[in-house]
Protein backbone atom coordinates (compact mmCIF):
# COMPACT_ATOMS: atom_id res chain seq x y z
CA UNK A 1 0.00 0.00 0.00
CA UNK A 2 2.79 2.36 0.98
CA UNK A 3 4.70 1.43 -2.17
CA UNK A 4 1.66 2.16 -4.31
CA UNK A 5 1.15 5.57 -2.65
CA UNK A 6 4.84 6.37 -3.11
CA UNK A 7 4.69 5.40 -6.77
CA UNK A 8 1.56 7.48 -7.28
CA UNK A 9 3.21 10.47 -5.58
CA UNK A 10 6.32 10.08 -7.70
CA UNK A 11 4.23 9.88 -10.86
CA UNK A 12 2.34 13.02 -9.88
CA UNK A 13 5.62 14.85 -9.19
CA UNK A 14 7.04 13.86 -12.58
CA UNK A 15 3.83 14.90 -14.34
CA UNK A 16 3.94 18.31 -12.64
CA UNK A 17 7.58 18.75 -13.61
CA UNK A 18 7.25 17.90 -17.30
CA UNK A 19 3.54 18.28 -18.09
CA UNK A 20 1.83 21.13 -19.88
CA UNK A 21 4.77 22.16 -22.08
CA UNK A 22 4.29 22.44 -25.86
CA UNK A 23 5.52 19.73 -28.21
CA UNK A 24 8.00 22.06 -29.91
CA UNK A 25 9.68 22.66 -26.56
CA UNK A 26 10.39 18.96 -26.23
CA UNK A 27 11.95 18.80 -29.70
CA UNK A 28 14.08 21.78 -28.75
CA UNK A 29 14.94 20.05 -25.47
CA UNK A 30 15.85 16.86 -27.34
CA UNK A 31 18.11 18.75 -29.73
CA UNK A 32 19.86 20.34 -26.74
CA UNK A 33 20.41 16.95 -25.11
CA UNK A 34 21.75 15.38 -28.33
CA UNK A 35 24.04 18.35 -28.84
CA UNK A 36 25.45 18.12 -25.30
CA UNK A 37 25.85 14.35 -25.52
CA UNK A 38 28.40 15.01 -28.25
CA UNK A 39 30.13 17.98 -26.63
CA UNK A 40 33.59 16.41 -26.49
CA UNK A 41 36.01 18.99 -27.85
CA UNK A 42 35.73 21.88 -25.39
CA UNK A 43 36.36 19.52 -22.47
CA UNK A 44 39.40 17.80 -23.95
CA UNK A 45 40.87 20.55 -26.15
CA UNK A 46 43.72 21.34 -23.74
CA UNK A 47 44.65 17.67 -23.38
CA UNK A 48 44.51 17.21 -27.16
CA UNK A 49 46.92 20.10 -27.72
CA UNK A 50 49.40 19.21 -24.98
CA UNK A 51 49.31 15.39 -25.01
CA UNK A 52 48.41 14.49 -28.58
CA UNK A 53 50.03 17.42 -30.42
CA UNK A 54 52.83 18.13 -27.95
CA UNK A 55 52.28 21.89 -27.62
CA UNK A 56 53.07 23.83 -24.48
CA UNK A 57 50.61 24.69 -21.75
CA UNK A 58 50.97 28.39 -22.66
CA UNK A 59 49.94 27.69 -26.24
CA UNK A 60 47.00 25.61 -25.03
CA UNK A 61 45.97 28.55 -22.82
CA UNK A 62 46.17 30.90 -25.80
CA UNK A 63 43.98 28.61 -27.91
CA UNK A 64 41.50 28.36 -25.06
CA UNK A 65 41.38 32.16 -24.82
CA UNK A 66 40.71 32.43 -28.57
CA UNK A 67 37.95 29.86 -28.19
CA UNK A 68 36.39 32.05 -25.50
CA UNK A 69 36.89 35.19 -27.57
CA UNK A 70 35.01 33.57 -30.43
CA UNK A 71 32.12 32.98 -28.06
CA UNK A 72 32.09 36.65 -27.05
CA UNK A 73 31.87 37.78 -30.68
CA UNK A 74 29.23 35.27 -31.73
CA UNK A 75 26.97 35.98 -28.73
CA UNK A 76 26.30 39.46 -30.07
CA UNK A 77 26.26 38.52 -33.77
CA UNK A 78 23.98 35.52 -33.26
CA UNK A 79 21.64 37.63 -31.13
CA UNK A 80 21.20 40.07 -34.00
CA UNK A 81 20.67 37.25 -36.51
CA UNK A 82 18.12 35.64 -34.21
CA UNK A 83 15.95 38.76 -34.41
CA UNK A 84 16.58 39.56 -38.06
CA UNK A 85 16.42 36.26 -39.93
CA UNK A 86 14.74 34.13 -37.26
CA UNK A 87 15.50 31.55 -34.58
CA UNK A 88 15.45 28.47 -36.82
CA UNK A 89 17.83 29.78 -39.55
CA UNK A 90 20.26 31.01 -36.89
CA UNK A 91 20.23 27.61 -35.21
CA UNK A 92 20.87 25.80 -38.49
CA UNK A 93 23.73 28.15 -39.45
CA UNK A 94 25.39 27.74 -36.05
CA UNK A 95 24.96 23.97 -35.98
CA UNK A 96 26.30 23.40 -39.50
CA UNK A 97 29.21 25.77 -38.83
CA UNK A 98 29.98 23.87 -35.62
CA UNK A 99 30.05 20.50 -37.41
CA UNK A 100 32.39 21.80 -40.14
CA UNK A 101 34.73 23.71 -37.81
CA UNK A 102 35.03 20.90 -35.25
CA UNK A 103 35.87 18.37 -37.96
CA UNK A 104 38.40 20.81 -39.43
CA UNK A 105 40.08 21.29 -36.06
CA UNK A 106 41.13 17.65 -36.02
CA UNK A 107 42.72 17.96 -39.47
CA UNK A 108 44.79 21.15 -39.23
CA UNK A 109 48.32 20.87 -37.84
CA UNK A 110 49.96 24.30 -38.11
CA UNK A 111 49.87 26.24 -34.80
CA UNK A 112 48.38 29.36 -36.40
CA UNK A 113 45.75 27.32 -38.23
CA UNK A 114 44.80 25.50 -35.03
CA UNK A 115 44.41 28.80 -33.17
CA UNK A 116 42.27 30.33 -35.93
CA UNK A 117 40.02 27.29 -36.28
CA UNK A 118 39.64 27.06 -32.48
CA UNK A 119 38.35 30.64 -32.51
CA UNK A 120 35.89 29.68 -35.24
CA UNK A 121 34.75 26.67 -33.20
CA UNK A 122 34.13 28.97 -30.23
CA UNK A 123 32.08 31.28 -32.44
CA UNK A 124 30.03 28.46 -33.93
CA UNK A 125 29.31 26.54 -30.73
CA UNK A 126 28.17 29.66 -28.88
CA UNK A 127 26.18 30.98 -31.84
CA UNK A 128 23.16 28.80 -31.10
CA UNK A 129 22.60 29.97 -27.53
CA UNK A 130 20.66 33.20 -28.17
CA UNK A 131 18.44 31.42 -30.70
CA UNK A 132 17.68 28.50 -28.35
CA UNK A 133 16.85 30.81 -25.45
CA UNK A 134 14.74 33.14 -27.59
CA UNK A 135 12.81 30.25 -29.14
CA UNK A 136 12.15 28.80 -25.71
CA UNK A 137 10.78 32.15 -24.55
CA UNK A 138 8.61 32.32 -27.68
CA UNK A 139 6.94 28.95 -27.35
CA UNK A 140 6.50 28.55 -23.57
CA UNK A 141 3.89 30.37 -21.52
CA UNK A 142 5.30 32.95 -19.07
CA UNK A 143 4.18 30.96 -16.01
CA UNK A 144 6.01 27.86 -17.29
CA UNK A 145 9.28 29.46 -18.36
CA UNK A 146 11.23 28.90 -15.15
CA UNK A 147 10.34 25.20 -15.36
CA UNK A 148 11.24 25.07 -19.07
CA UNK A 149 14.61 26.74 -18.59
CA UNK A 150 15.29 24.42 -15.67
CA UNK A 151 14.53 21.35 -17.80
CA UNK A 152 16.83 22.66 -20.52
CA UNK A 153 19.57 23.31 -17.96
CA UNK A 154 19.10 19.78 -16.64
CA UNK A 155 19.48 18.36 -20.17
CA UNK A 156 22.69 20.35 -20.68
CA UNK A 157 24.23 18.95 -17.51
CA UNK A 158 23.01 15.41 -18.14
CA UNK A 159 24.52 15.50 -21.61
CA UNK A 160 27.74 16.96 -20.27
CA UNK A 161 28.06 14.24 -17.62
CA UNK A 162 27.60 11.49 -20.21
CA UNK A 163 29.81 13.12 -22.85
CA UNK A 164 32.67 13.78 -20.41
CA UNK A 165 32.72 10.14 -19.34
CA UNK A 166 32.47 8.72 -22.85
CA UNK A 167 34.97 11.23 -24.25
CA UNK A 168 37.64 10.00 -21.86
CA UNK A 169 37.19 6.46 -23.14
CA UNK A 170 37.10 7.52 -26.80
CA UNK A 171 40.23 9.65 -26.43
CA UNK A 172 42.22 6.59 -25.38
CA UNK A 173 41.74 5.23 -28.90
CA UNK A 174 41.70 8.31 -31.08
CA UNK A 175 41.28 12.04 -30.65
CA UNK A 176 40.24 12.24 -34.30
CA UNK A 177 37.31 9.96 -33.49
CA UNK A 178 36.43 12.41 -30.71
CA UNK A 179 36.29 15.38 -33.08
CA UNK A 180 34.38 13.60 -35.81
CA UNK A 181 32.01 12.13 -33.24
CA UNK A 182 31.06 15.61 -32.05
CA UNK A 183 30.62 16.78 -35.64
CA UNK A 184 28.27 13.85 -36.30
CA UNK A 185 26.19 14.55 -33.17
CA UNK A 186 25.87 18.22 -34.11
CA UNK A 187 24.66 17.20 -37.58
CA UNK A 188 22.00 15.04 -35.92
CA UNK A 189 20.98 18.11 -33.92
CA UNK A 190 20.76 20.13 -37.15
CA UNK A 191 18.51 17.48 -38.69
CA UNK A 192 16.20 17.64 -35.67
CA UNK A 193 16.10 21.43 -36.02
CA UNK A 194 15.33 21.20 -39.74
CA UNK A 195 12.63 18.54 -39.47
CA UNK A 196 10.94 19.20 -36.14
CA UNK A 197 11.35 22.87 -35.20
CA UNK A 198 9.28 25.58 -36.86
CA UNK A 199 10.11 29.26 -36.79
CA UNK A 200 8.84 30.91 -33.59
CA UNK A 201 9.89 34.52 -34.13
CA UNK A 202 6.81 36.69 -33.53
CA UNK A 203 5.55 38.63 -36.51
CA UNK A 204 5.32 42.40 -36.35
CA UNK A 205 2.28 43.25 -34.29
CA UNK A 206 2.49 40.13 -32.11
CA UNK A 207 2.37 40.72 -28.40
CA UNK A 208 4.85 39.99 -25.71
CA UNK A 209 3.95 36.40 -25.32
CA UNK A 210 5.61 34.92 -28.34
CA UNK A 211 5.04 33.23 -31.60
CA UNK A 212 3.06 30.07 -30.89
CA UNK A 213 -0.56 30.82 -31.56
CA UNK A 214 -3.45 29.74 -29.43
CA UNK A 215 -7.02 29.19 -30.50
CA UNK A 216 -7.57 32.94 -30.72
CA UNK A 217 -4.59 33.45 -32.98
CA UNK A 218 -2.42 35.07 -30.34
CA UNK A 219 0.62 33.68 -28.58
CA UNK A 220 0.56 33.12 -24.81
CA UNK A 221 0.55 36.44 -23.07
CA UNK A 222 -0.02 38.49 -26.24
CA UNK A 223 -1.27 42.00 -25.85
CA UNK A 224 -3.67 43.30 -28.42
CA UNK A 225 -3.12 46.68 -29.97
CA UNK A 226 -2.80 48.53 -33.23
CA UNK A 227 0.26 47.81 -35.33
CA UNK A 228 2.72 50.63 -35.68
CA UNK A 229 5.98 51.17 -37.47
CA UNK A 230 7.76 50.84 -34.15
CA UNK A 231 6.76 47.17 -33.92
CA UNK A 232 9.40 46.24 -36.48
CA UNK A 233 12.26 44.09 -35.14
CA UNK A 234 14.62 46.78 -36.43
CA UNK A 235 13.24 49.10 -33.74
CA UNK A 236 15.23 47.13 -31.14
CA UNK A 237 18.95 47.59 -31.78
CA UNK A 238 22.08 46.71 -29.83
CA UNK A 239 22.13 50.35 -28.75
CA UNK A 240 18.63 49.82 -27.33
CA UNK A 241 19.94 46.91 -25.28
CA UNK A 242 23.01 48.83 -24.10
CA UNK A 243 20.82 51.75 -22.94
CA UNK A 244 18.51 49.43 -20.99
CA UNK A 245 20.00 50.18 -17.59
CA UNK A 246 18.07 47.56 -15.63
CA UNK A 247 18.92 44.80 -18.08
CA UNK A 248 22.61 45.73 -18.27
CA UNK A 249 22.77 45.65 -14.47
CA UNK A 250 21.38 42.10 -14.62
CA UNK A 251 24.05 41.23 -17.20
CA UNK A 252 26.75 42.70 -14.94
CA UNK A 253 25.46 40.79 -11.92
CA UNK A 254 25.41 37.57 -13.94
CA UNK A 255 28.98 38.28 -15.03
CA UNK A 256 29.99 38.35 -11.36
CA UNK A 257 28.36 35.00 -10.60
CA UNK A 258 29.54 33.42 -13.86
CA UNK A 259 33.09 34.47 -13.00
CA UNK A 260 32.76 32.67 -9.67
CA UNK A 261 31.47 29.47 -11.26
CA UNK A 262 34.31 29.49 -13.80
CA UNK A 263 36.80 29.34 -10.91
CA UNK A 264 35.64 25.77 -10.29
CA UNK A 265 37.31 24.58 -13.49
CA UNK A 266 40.59 26.54 -13.36
CA UNK A 267 41.40 27.94 -9.92
CA UNK A 268 39.91 25.09 -7.87
CA UNK A 269 42.14 22.34 -9.33
CA UNK A 270 45.18 24.61 -8.90
CA UNK A 271 44.34 25.29 -5.25
CA UNK A 272 43.71 21.62 -4.54
CA UNK A 273 46.98 20.68 -6.23
CA UNK A 274 48.89 23.17 -4.07
CA UNK A 275 47.58 21.34 -1.02
CA UNK A 276 48.82 17.99 -2.31
CA UNK A 277 45.48 16.65 -3.50
CA UNK A 278 45.49 14.62 -6.70
CA UNK A 279 43.70 14.97 -10.01
CA UNK A 280 41.52 12.04 -8.96
CA UNK A 281 40.49 13.99 -5.87
CA UNK A 282 39.54 16.97 -8.03
CA UNK A 283 37.65 14.77 -10.49
CA UNK A 284 35.63 13.21 -7.68
CA UNK A 285 34.89 16.57 -6.06
CA UNK A 286 33.83 18.37 -9.25
CA UNK A 287 31.73 15.38 -10.34
CA UNK A 288 29.42 16.22 -7.42
CA UNK A 289 28.37 19.33 -9.32
CA UNK A 290 26.94 17.37 -12.23
CA UNK A 291 25.50 14.61 -10.04
CA UNK A 292 23.62 17.08 -7.83
CA UNK A 293 22.20 18.94 -10.83
CA UNK A 294 21.00 15.74 -12.49
CA UNK A 295 19.41 14.44 -9.27
CA UNK A 296 18.03 17.60 -7.69
CA UNK A 297 17.35 20.18 -10.42
CA UNK A 298 13.83 19.00 -11.27
CA UNK A 299 12.51 18.63 -7.69
CA UNK A 300 14.19 21.90 -6.73
CA UNK A 301 12.46 23.64 -9.62
CA UNK A 302 9.06 22.51 -8.32
CA UNK A 303 9.95 24.21 -5.04
CA UNK A 304 11.16 27.54 -6.50
CA UNK A 305 8.96 27.82 -9.61
CA UNK A 306 6.38 30.27 -8.30
CA UNK A 307 8.37 31.93 -5.55
CA UNK A 308 9.61 35.51 -5.45
CA UNK A 309 12.45 35.75 -8.02
CA UNK A 310 14.09 38.61 -6.10
CA UNK A 311 14.57 36.48 -3.00
CA UNK A 312 15.66 33.48 -5.04
CA UNK A 313 18.37 35.45 -6.86
CA UNK A 314 19.62 36.99 -3.62
CA UNK A 315 19.82 33.55 -1.98
CA UNK A 316 21.50 32.02 -5.04
CA UNK A 317 24.16 34.75 -5.08
CA UNK A 318 24.90 34.23 -1.38
CA UNK A 319 25.09 30.44 -1.76
CA UNK A 320 27.41 30.75 -4.74
CA UNK A 321 29.70 33.32 -3.15
CA UNK A 322 29.90 31.69 0.27
CA UNK A 323 30.18 28.25 -1.28
CA UNK A 324 33.39 29.27 -2.99
CA UNK A 325 34.39 31.20 0.15
CA UNK A 326 34.31 27.93 2.11
CA UNK A 327 37.28 26.76 0.05
CA UNK A 328 39.47 29.09 2.15
CA UNK A 329 38.99 26.70 5.08
CA UNK A 330 39.36 23.47 3.08
CA UNK A 331 42.29 21.13 3.64
CA UNK A 332 40.74 17.86 2.47
CA UNK A 333 38.77 16.57 -0.49
CA UNK A 334 35.74 16.06 1.78
CA UNK A 335 35.64 19.74 2.76
CA UNK A 336 36.04 20.82 -0.87
CA UNK A 337 33.12 18.51 -1.69
CA UNK A 338 31.01 20.27 0.96
CA UNK A 339 31.82 23.60 -0.67
CA UNK A 340 30.80 22.21 -4.07
CA UNK A 341 27.42 21.18 -2.64
CA UNK A 342 26.80 24.73 -1.37
CA UNK A 343 27.69 26.63 -4.55
CA UNK A 344 25.98 24.05 -6.76
CA UNK A 345 22.71 24.71 -4.90
CA UNK A 346 23.22 28.39 -5.66
CA UNK A 347 23.85 27.59 -9.32
CA UNK A 348 20.70 25.44 -9.56
CA UNK A 349 18.52 28.15 -8.06
CA UNK A 350 20.08 30.93 -10.11
CA UNK A 351 20.07 29.46 -13.62
CA UNK A 352 16.31 29.04 -14.32
CA UNK A 353 15.34 32.06 -12.20
CA UNK A 354 17.84 34.31 -13.95
CA UNK A 355 16.68 33.15 -17.39
CA UNK A 356 13.10 33.93 -16.43
CA UNK A 357 14.19 37.43 -15.38
CA UNK A 358 16.08 37.98 -18.65
CA UNK A 359 12.98 37.06 -20.67
CA UNK A 360 10.80 39.32 -18.50
CA UNK A 361 13.08 42.26 -19.26
CA UNK A 362 13.32 41.51 -22.99
CA UNK A 363 10.85 43.03 -25.50
CA UNK A 364 9.44 40.37 -27.82
CA UNK A 365 11.12 41.55 -31.02
CA UNK A 366 14.44 42.11 -29.23
CA UNK A 367 14.75 38.73 -27.53
CA UNK A 368 17.63 37.62 -29.75
CA UNK A 369 19.70 40.72 -29.04
CA UNK A 370 18.90 40.64 -25.34
CA UNK A 371 19.72 36.92 -25.08
CA UNK A 372 22.92 37.54 -27.06
CA UNK A 373 24.03 40.21 -24.60
CA UNK A 374 23.20 37.92 -21.69
CA UNK A 375 25.11 35.02 -23.29
CA UNK A 376 28.07 37.32 -23.80
CA UNK A 377 28.41 37.70 -20.03
CA UNK A 378 29.11 33.96 -19.81
CA UNK A 379 31.61 34.13 -22.66
CA UNK A 380 33.42 37.06 -21.06
CA UNK A 381 33.50 35.17 -17.76
CA UNK A 382 35.00 32.08 -19.41
CA UNK A 383 37.63 34.31 -21.01
CA UNK A 384 38.53 36.59 -18.10
CA UNK A 385 37.84 34.57 -14.94
CA UNK A 386 40.70 32.06 -15.43
CA UNK A 387 43.14 34.91 -15.99
CA UNK A 388 41.92 36.80 -12.92
CA UNK A 389 41.90 33.67 -10.76
CA UNK A 390 45.41 32.68 -11.76
CA UNK A 391 46.70 36.20 -11.12
CA UNK A 392 45.19 36.35 -7.62
CA UNK A 393 46.52 32.91 -6.68
CA UNK A 394 50.04 33.75 -7.91
CA UNK A 395 50.20 37.14 -6.19
CA UNK A 396 48.13 36.72 -3.04
CA UNK A 397 47.35 33.03 -2.59
CA UNK A 398 44.27 30.85 -2.99
CA UNK A 399 42.79 31.88 0.37
CA UNK A 400 42.57 35.48 -0.85
CA UNK A 401 40.75 34.35 -4.01
CA UNK A 402 38.15 32.42 -2.01
CA UNK A 403 37.64 35.31 0.42
CA UNK A 404 37.15 37.64 -2.54
CA UNK A 405 34.61 35.17 -3.94
CA UNK A 406 32.48 35.54 -0.81
CA UNK A 407 32.67 39.33 -1.19
CA UNK A 408 31.64 39.11 -4.86
CA UNK A 409 28.68 36.90 -3.95
CA UNK A 410 27.59 39.40 -1.30
CA UNK A 411 27.83 42.31 -3.75
CA UNK A 412 25.80 40.37 -6.32
CA UNK A 413 23.13 39.60 -3.70
CA UNK A 414 22.90 43.27 -2.75
CA UNK A 415 22.67 44.20 -6.42
CA UNK A 416 19.81 41.79 -7.06
CA UNK A 417 17.98 42.93 -3.96
CA UNK A 418 18.17 46.61 -4.85
CA UNK A 419 17.41 46.13 -8.54
CA UNK A 420 14.45 43.77 -8.28
CA UNK A 421 12.74 45.91 -5.65
CA UNK A 422 11.81 48.31 -8.44
CA UNK A 423 10.83 45.84 -11.17
CA UNK A 424 7.12 45.56 -12.09
CA UNK A 425 5.21 42.54 -10.87
CA UNK A 426 2.46 40.81 -12.82
CA UNK A 427 -0.93 41.27 -11.16
CA UNK A 428 -2.66 38.21 -9.80
CA UNK A 429 -4.96 36.39 -12.16
CA UNK A 430 -8.68 36.81 -11.53
CA UNK A 431 -10.38 33.46 -10.93
CA UNK A 432 -12.97 32.69 -13.61
CA UNK A 433 -16.61 32.90 -12.62
CA UNK A 434 -19.12 30.23 -13.32
CA UNK A 435 -20.44 32.13 -16.33
CA UNK A 436 -17.08 33.20 -17.73
CA UNK A 437 -16.99 30.37 -20.20
CA UNK A 438 -20.15 31.47 -21.94
CA UNK A 439 -20.70 35.11 -21.11
CA UNK A 440 -19.10 37.66 -23.39
CA UNK A 441 -16.33 39.74 -21.92
CA UNK A 442 -17.45 43.21 -20.97
CA UNK A 443 -15.64 45.95 -22.84
CA UNK A 444 -13.17 47.93 -20.82
CA UNK A 445 -13.02 51.67 -20.74
CA UNK A 446 -10.33 53.18 -22.91
CA UNK A 447 -7.19 54.18 -21.09
CA UNK A 448 -6.23 57.82 -20.90
CA UNK A 449 -2.66 56.84 -21.50
CA UNK A 450 -1.67 55.77 -24.99
CA UNK A 451 -0.70 52.08 -25.07
CA UNK A 452 2.93 51.20 -25.60
CA UNK A 453 3.72 49.55 -28.94
CA UNK A 454 3.10 45.82 -28.78
CA UNK A 455 6.24 43.72 -28.68
CA UNK A 456 8.42 46.54 -27.32
CA UNK A 457 7.32 46.40 -23.69
CA UNK A 458 9.24 44.07 -21.36
CA UNK A 459 7.06 41.48 -19.70
CA UNK A 460 6.33 41.78 -15.98
CA UNK A 461 7.90 39.33 -13.59
CA UNK A 462 5.92 36.20 -12.76
CA UNK A 463 3.52 36.64 -9.88
CA UNK A 464 4.67 35.60 -6.45
CA UNK A 465 3.18 32.52 -4.89
CA UNK A 466 1.27 34.42 -2.24
CA UNK A 467 -0.66 36.36 -4.92
CA UNK A 468 -1.26 33.49 -7.30
CA UNK A 469 -4.73 32.01 -7.68
CA UNK A 470 -5.31 28.93 -5.59
CA UNK A 471 -8.38 27.50 -7.26
CA UNK A 472 -6.57 25.77 -10.06
CA UNK A 473 -7.45 28.42 -12.64
CA UNK A 474 -3.83 28.60 -13.79
CA UNK A 475 -3.06 24.89 -13.65
CA UNK A 476 0.14 23.74 -15.32
CA UNK A 477 -1.80 20.89 -16.89
CA UNK A 478 -3.59 23.32 -19.17
CA UNK A 479 -2.47 22.99 -22.80
CA UNK A 480 0.15 25.49 -23.86
CA UNK A 481 -0.74 28.18 -26.30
Amino acid sequence: MADRAWSKGLGRAVAESVGGLPRQFWWLWTSTLVNRLGAFVSTFLALYLTVERGYSASYAGLVGALYGLGGVVSSIGAGVLTDRIGRRPTLLIAQLATAVSVASLSLVTHPVAIAVVAGLVGMATNGSRPAVQAMMADIVRPEDRVRAFSLNYWAINLGFAVSSTSAGLIAQYSYHLLFFGEAAMVLVTALLTFWKLSESRPEAGAGAGGGIEGEDGHGPGDRAGPRTAEESPAAVSLWTVARDTRFMIVVALNLLLASLIQQAFVSLPIAMGQQGLTSTDFGTVIALNGVLIVLLQLPLTRFIEHRDPARLLVVSALLTGYGFGLNAFAHSAAFYALAVVVWTLGEMVNSPTQMGLVVSLSPTHGRGRYQGMYSMSWSVASLGAPLAGGFVIDRFGAATLWAASAVVGTLAALGYGLLLRYLPEEPAAVPPTATSATAPTAPTAPSRTAPAPAGLVPEPLPARRETAPTDGAASRADPAG
